[in-house]
C-alpha cells in the first residue's frame, strides 16, 4: 500500500480520537474468573440507562467510551454471578478489572454462552456458533470420550462423511476448506485414530467458536469456515488437578500458579490404552494415540502479558511389526498482549506448526514420511475509538514448507533407493482492516477488507509443458491423460514461480426491530491458496497438502447470507434462521484414474472446476433452566462441475453438475440436557441425515472371463439414510460437597437402538451362488461406555 494512503489513514484515526475525546471518558479493563484468574471471553458489560454495551475480546479485555456522567454498570456472564457497580466518569478515564464468581460450584455445568444476551441480537456478526467446554463434555459421543468435532456436528450446516471419518464439512464444503486454529496455530489434521476422536483435550479448552459465514477480515486462507479454539491459561490462584478415566483413554490436567496472581502454568495429557489388552486375545494389531497440551502465562504489568502455549499429538497404527503408521500435529505459539492506551489493544503472535505423516513397511523394506511446516507472524490491533465505532487491523505472514514424501530404506540390502519427492515452498502475506460501527439505534454494520498475496517460491525441479498445459485430452478416446513434460528447469529458492493477489471484502449488517428481533445479512469473499490432495470423501493421513502455483490456481469463494434472529422471554429461548448461497472458483477435480500417492507431478491429474452450495439453516435453543438444548435443521445442496476447457473436451462427468461427496439434503440434530437434581443429570442426541452420495454400478460386461462393472454419472446414487440416538447419565455423589476431591460418573450409550448405518456399500460375486450382490459395511452398532471424572 502506498505511503500517502497509510498517512491519510493515520490522520483519520487521530482526528477520530480527538473528536470522540471531547467530554467523553473511557471505561476499560479485564474480566476474569475469581477462582482462577482465567480471562473470560464474551462477557457483557452494559449500561442499562444508555442501552449500550460491549463484550470482552479473546483475552478478556473490554473498552467502552461514554459521555461524561455517572453510570450503573452491569457485568453479566451466564453461569456466573452478576455484578452491578456504580462508576463515575465525570473527570477522567477509569480502568476497572472485574472478577466474576461462579453461580454454582459443580464439576460440570451445561452452559451455552452465545446467542443469549440481547446485545448479540444487535451485532452484525452472523453464521457463528459457540459452545462452552462444559457443554461439549456433556454431549454423548462414541466410547464416552468428550469430543469438540463430534459436538459441532450437532450444529446446523455442519456434517461429516460418516462414522469413523476425519474432520467435518461446513455448508457443503470439503474438509480442507476449514481453517482450524488452536490458540491461533493452524491444525492440519483434527482427528485421532482416523476420525474416531478429535485431537482436542476438552479439559484444556476454554472457548470454541465456529464461523460459517460473515467471517471477519482478520481470518483468511480457507473458504468454508473457521474453527477457533482457545486453551485455558492456567490457574494463578491455586493448584488444581482434574482428569478422567474412560473405556479407551484417560486424561489428566494440572494447572497452578508460578507467581500467585501473576503467572501460571497448565499441563494436560491424554492417552489411549485399549491396545494394551489386545495381546490377551492374540491380536497383534494395535492403534493408539497420545497428546500433550501446555501453556504458560505471565502478567508483566497492567499493560503487558505474555503467553507460551503448545500442543503435541501422535497416532500410531500397527499391523504386527510389518506395517507401522504414525502421524500427528505439533504447534507452538508465543503471544504478547500489549495495551497502548485504554482504547488500543494489541496482540503479537509468533507461531510454529508442523503436521507429520510416517509410514514404515517392513515387508517391502522402506519407510515413508511427508508433512507440512509453517512459520506464522501475526500482529493484530483492536481500536475502541468509541462505543459506536471499533477498528480492527493487522498483518499476517506465513512461510510454508511442503514435503510431499520421502522414501528411505529401513534395513540394509533391501534394494530400496532413497528418493525425495520435490519439496515446495511458499509465502502468504495478508493485511486487513475491519470496522464495527453503530449507524443508529437500529442499524449496525461490520465491514472490512483483507488483501492477501501468495507467492510460490523456487524448488529443486519444475516441469515445463507445451502451452503450459500438464493435462491433455484425447478426443478419440474421450479421456484426459497426463502430458509429457518438454523439459525440466531448476529454479532458485528465492525465484518467484507464481504470485496471486486477491482483495477479499467482507460486509455484515443487522437491523434491530426491537431488543429481541433482528434481521442480518452478510457478504464474504475468501481466497484459499492451499489444497488437500485427496480423492476420498474423508481424508486420510496419507493425503498431502500442496500450494497454489504455476498450474494450480487458488480457490475463491463468494458467499451471501441473510437471516432472522429472535430472543424469547428475555433470552430463555432463541431462534436463528439463515439462508446462504456460495460459489467457489478453481475447485480441484481429478481426471479418471488419477494416481495421487507419491505423485511428483500432481498437476498432471488435476483440473480446475467450480462448486456451489445453497440452503436453509434453522436453530431453536432453550438456554436457561433445568432442561436445556437445541434443535438444528439444515436443508441444503452441494454440487461441483468441471466443464471442458474447449468445445472439444467433455469435461468431468460430461461437464454437468454432480453431487459432492458431502452433499446432505436433509440434516436434523436434536440435543437435550436435563438436570433432575444435584445428583443426576441426563443428556441425549438424535441425528437424522440424508445418505451420503456414492456410485453404484449400472451394468456389467464380460471380458476374458471376468465380470467388469461400469458406472454412470458421478455420485448419482446415495447410501441409505443415516440416523441414531445417543444417551448419557451423569452421577455426581452428594458427598462431593464435603470433600476437596470432587468426582462424577458418566454412563453413555452410543447408537441406542443399534442402527447398522452404512459406511459404504460394495458389490461382489457371491462365492457360493456366483450371483453379484451388494454388501453393506457398518462401523458401529450399539456402544456402551463409562467414564470417571475427577477434580481437586
Amino acid at each position: 500500500m502506498r505511503t500517502d494512503v497509510w498517512l491519510s489513514f493515520l490522520i483519520f484515526l487521530i482526528l477520530s480520537l480527538n473528536i470522540y475525546s471531547q467530554n467523553r471518558y473511557t471505561l476499560s479493563g479485564t474480566v476474569t474468573d475469581a477462582a482462577s484468574n482465567e480471562s473470560l471471553i464474551g462477557v457483557t458489560i452494559s449500561i442499562p440507562s444508555l442501552e449500550k454495551g460491549v463484550v470482552t475480546n479473546e483475552y478478556g479485555f473490554y473498552s467502552i467510551t461514554l459521555p461524561q456522567g455517572s453510570y450503573k454498570i452491569r457485568v453479566s456472564y451466564l453461569g456466573f454471578q452478576e455484578i452491578i457497580q456504580n462508576v463515575d466518569l465525570t473527570t477522567e478515564n477509569k480502568r476497572i478489572n472485574f472478577q466474576l464468581i461462579e453461580s454454582a460450584e459443580q464439576l460440570e455445568e451445561v452452559v451455552v454462552t452465545e446467542d443469549v444476551e440481547k446485545l448479540n441480537i444487535r451485532k452484525p456478526q452472523m453464521s457463528v456458533n459457540s459452545l462452552s467446554a462444559e457443554t461439549i463434555k456433556k454431549v454423548p459421543v462414541i466410547l464416552g470420550e468428550a469430543d469438540i468435532i463430534k459436538s459441532i456436528l450437532l450444529l446446523p450446516g455442519v456434517t461429516n462423511a460418516g462414522e469413523g471419518s476425519s474432520g467435518f464439512n461446513v455448508r457443503g464444503g470439503s474438509v480442507d476448506q476449514n481453517l482450524i486454529l488452536l490458540d491461533e496455530a493452524t491444525i492440519f489434521n483434527s482427528s485421532h485414530l482416523f476420525g474416531f476422536f478429535s485431537v482436542f483435550n476438552p479439559d484444556a479448552i476454554k472457548d470454541v467458536k465456529l464461523f460459517k459465514g460473515g467471517i471477519p477480515s482478520r481470518y483468511g486462507g480457507r473458504v468454508s469456515s473457521v474453527l477457533e479454539i482457545f486453551q485455558k491459561e492456567g490457574n494463578s490462584k491455586e493448584l488444581k488437578v482434574n482428569g478422567g478415566i474412560g473405556a479407551v483413554a484417560s486424561r489428566l490436567l494440572v494447572e497452578g500458579p508460578i507467581i500467585k496472581d501473576r503467572a501460571a502454568f497448565l499441563v494436560g495429557g491424554r492417552a489411549s490404552y485399549a491396545h494394551l489388552f489386545l495381546p490377551l486375545f492374540d491380536v497383534e494389531n494395535s492403534a493408539y494415540f497420545y497428546d500433550l497440551n501446555t501453556k504458560l502465562n505471565f502478567k508483566i504489568n497492567s499493560k503487558n502479558s505474555i503467553y507460551l502455549s503448545g500442543y503435541f499429538g501422535r497416532d500410531v497404527f500397527r499391523i504386527s511389526e510389518s506395517f507401522i503408521n504414525t502421524y500427528g500435529n505439533a504447534v507452538m505459539n508465543f503471544r504478547w498482549n500489549h495495551l497502548f492506551t485504554d482504547k488500543l489493544f494489541s496482540n503479537l503472535s509468533l507461531i510454529y506448526s508442523d503436521y507429520y505423516y510416517g509410514l514404515e513397511l517392513d515387508f517391502v523394506g522402506f519407510k515413508w514420511n511427508s508433512g507440512i511446516q509453517n512459520f506464522n507472524f501475526k500482529y493484530d490491533f483492536k481500536h475502541y475509538i468509541s462505543n459506536t465505532f471499533q477498528l480492527n487491523y493487522g498483518l499476517n505472514n506465513i512461510y510454508y514448507q511442503f514435503n510431499p514424501g520421502k522414501i528411505e530404506p529401513n534395513r540394509p540390502n533391501s534394494g530400496i533407493l532413497e528418493d525425495q519427492l520435490i519439496q515446495k515452498y511458499a509465502n502468504e502475506l495478508a493485511l486487513y482492516v475491519d470496522i464495527e460501527q453503530e449507524i443508529s439505534d437500529k442499524l449496525n454494520v461490520q465491514y472490512g477488507v483483507r488483501l492477501s498475496s501468495f507467492m510460490r517460491l523456487g524448488q529443486d525441479e519444475l516441469n515445463v509443458y507445451s502451452n503450459n498445459n500438464p493435462v491433455q485430452f484425447d478426443p478419440l478416446l474421450q479421456i484426459y491423460q497426463k502430458a509429457d513434460p518438454l523439459s525440466t528447469i531448476k529454479p532458485k529458492r528465492n525465484d518467484n514461480l507464481a504470485t496471486y493477489t486477491n482483495w477479499e471484502p467482507r460486509l455484515g449488517l443487522s437491523y434491530t426491530f426491537n431488543p429481541d428481533n433482528s434481521v442480518k445479512a452478510s457478504y464474504t469473499r475468501l481466497a484459499q491458496y492451499l489444497h488437500l490432495i485427496s480423492n476420498t470423501s474423508s481424508p486420510t493421513p496419507l493425503d498431502v497438502w500442496t500450494p497454489s502455483g504455476p498450474f494450480i490456481k487458488p480457490q475463491l469463494l463468494d458467499q451471501y447470507a441473510v437471516g432472522y434472529f429472535k430472543n424469547i422471554k428475555d433470552g430463555k429461548y432463541s431462534l436463528e434462521s439463515e439462508l446462504f448461497y456460495k460459489t467457489i472458483q478453481n475447485r480441484i477435480d481429478y481426471i479418471d484414474g488419477a494416481n495421487l500417492i507419491a505423485n511428483d507431478a500432481i498437476e498432471q491429474v488435476i483440473l480446475n472446476g467450480e462448486a456451489r452450495a445453497y440452503g436453509l439453516e434453522f436453530l431453536a435453543k432453550k438456554n436457561i433452566g433445568k432442561w436445556q438444548g437445541w434443535l438444528a435443521y439444515t436443508l441444503s445442496k452441494s454440487e461441483q462441475k468441471t466443464p471442458g476447457r474447449t468445445l472439444v473436451e467433455s469435461g468431468i462427468n460430461f461437464g454437468k453438475w454432480y453431487n459432492t461427496p458431502y452433499d446432505k439434503t436433509h440434516d436434523l440434530s436434536v440435543y437435550s440436557s436435563f438436570e433432575l437434581n444435584d445428583k443426576w443429570s441426563f443428556n441425549g442426541n438424535f441425528v437424522l441425515q440424508t445418505g451420503q452420495p456414492t456410485n453404484y454400478p449400472i451394468g456389467q460386461f464380460e471380458f476374458q472371463n471376468l465380470t467388469v462393472p461400469y458406472y454412470g454419472p458421478r455420485n448419482k446414487e446415495r447410501l441409505p439414510a443415516y440416523h441414531r440416538v445417543d444417551i448419557s447419565a451423569t452421577l455426581t455423589p452428594r458427598k462431593n460437597r464435603r470433600r476437596k476431591l470432587k468426582s462424577e460418573w458418566v454412563f453413555s450409550i452410543y447408537n441406542l437402538y443399534n442402527r447398522k448405518n452404512a459406511a459404504s456399500i460394495g458389490f461382489s460375486r457371491n462365492s457360493d451362488t456366483g450371483v453379484n450382490e451388494a454388501v453393506r459395511t457398518s462401523i458401529f452398532g450399539i456402544v456402551p461406555a463409562a467414564t470417571y471424572n475427577f477434580k481437586f
